[in-house]
């Protein structure tokens, strides 16, 4: 039986993790007493209760509503240089090997930062961490769908302009409803000209068109959700009886789908566990991968994350080490560094623990 135990020790890849949506509470409250920023609460008990309650009253509104205090407390480059280091001490707790954190940079100008002072601040603390932690790491840039393209056209320059400095990819992020990513095509275009990775929350809260422009007019290289492309698909129970022209695509390309259990749950692009798509998904093959997405407001982590796919999904060891290399294979890494941390990191981790506990078989 594959224990939560067993979990927290295996190496571990974080693709879909974003800054804002992953500090401590007692940081918060540190941060906002400096800043003389007001919060619903300054008891820690409290706050992290505020934080959770919108994913468990399943409201996207309430989830949604949280990051204003995150991100209230993330404008100075210290802020942000100790919140970026935190979360690397974080994932090292949790035995991640390799993250890649997003976040938009642009959301965090409220007390006249640059852009390239805000990157280089996050890019400090992360660097930081790897040097304490030994944890490997990729930043992702985001722009947003509800602003200018203009905006996000800067924000993908600004993304290669820092892809020599630990900065891997461009996201496209926020509300799909009425905000399709083809209306940013510029900002593509440019990443693409420039031989750069792109990842596109997709297929989220809306449905296939959202996924098709992501990937056939934006070039997406991973999606990040995708719970609706089970639209694409005539099911039988776990089985596949048909696909649709993009679902085969993406079957066929192997692009990976960037899937948050949690996350999904309290924001209703799934209706509980146990219906969440990644279970058809991984069981026909599609390339899918475990992340936390907000590990402060959904409560979790990736252990966590894992941990609810083995009791959901009945997976075993065999399984969670194959979503591990699925997520590594698909990072946004460099092919040298990503062979090392595959055969030196997560393959010998996972063949370490199997002797340990003299596991064998499909575990």
């Amino acid at each position: 039986m594959v224990t939560k135990e067993l979990i927290k020790q295996i190496p571990k890849v974080e693709l879909h993790d974003h800054l804002d949506g992953g500090l401590r509470p007692k940081t918060i409250i540190d941060l906002a007493s400096e800043y003389h920023i007001a919060l619903p609460s300054t008891d820690e008990d409290q706050l992290t209760n505020w934080f959770h309650r919108g994913a468990k009253q399943k409201s996207l509104p309430l989830y949604l509503e949280t990051f204003s205090v995150t991100t209230a407390v993330m404008q100075s480059k210290d802020a942000l240089e100790r919140i970026a280091f935190e979360a690397m001490e974080d994932f090292a707790q949790d035995h991640v090997v390799y993250a890649e954190i997003r976040f938009a940079p642009i959301l965090h100008q409220q007390k006249g930062m640059n852009l390239e002072d805000i990157v280089t601040s996050v890019l400090d603390g992360l660097e930081r961490g790897r040097r304490t932690t030994g944890v490997c790491y990729g930043l992702i840039l985001c722009a947003l769908r509800n602003q200018d393209p203009k905006i996000s056209l800067d924000i993908a320059e600004l993304a290669v302009a820092f892809s020599d400095r630990g900065v891997v990819g461009f996201d496209l992020a926020g509300d799909e409803n009425g905000h399709p990513p083809k209306k940013h095509i510029e900002a593509f275009q440019y990443i693409r000209n420039k031989n750069f990775n792109i990842t596109i929350h997709a297929g989220e809260a809306f449905g296939l068109e959202s996924i098709w422009q992501a990937i056939q007019t934006c070039g997406a290289h991973r999606i990040g959700h995708g719970t609706h492309l089970l639209e694409d698909m005539t099911i039988q129970g776990l089985r596949i009886e048909k696909l649709g022209s993009l679902s085969n695509f993406i079957r066929d390309k192997r692009i990976p789908l960037e899937m948050c259990l949690s996350s999904n749950i309290g924001t209703g692009a799934a209706k509980n566990f146990d219906e969440h798509p990644f279970n058809l998904f991984y069981r026909n093959h599609f390339r899918v991968l475990l992340s936390s997405d907000n590990r402060l407001m959904s409560d979790t982590t990736l252990s966590h994350e894992m941990a609810l796919a083995v009791d959901h999904f009945n997976l075993s060891l065999r399984d969670l080490e194959k979503i591990t290399l699925n997520a590594m294979k698909s990072s946004f890494v460099h092919h040298e560094e990503k062979i090392r941390l595959i055969y030196d990191v997560i393959k010998r981790g996972y063949a370490d623990i199997r002797n340990e506990l003299n596991y064998h078989g499909e575990l």
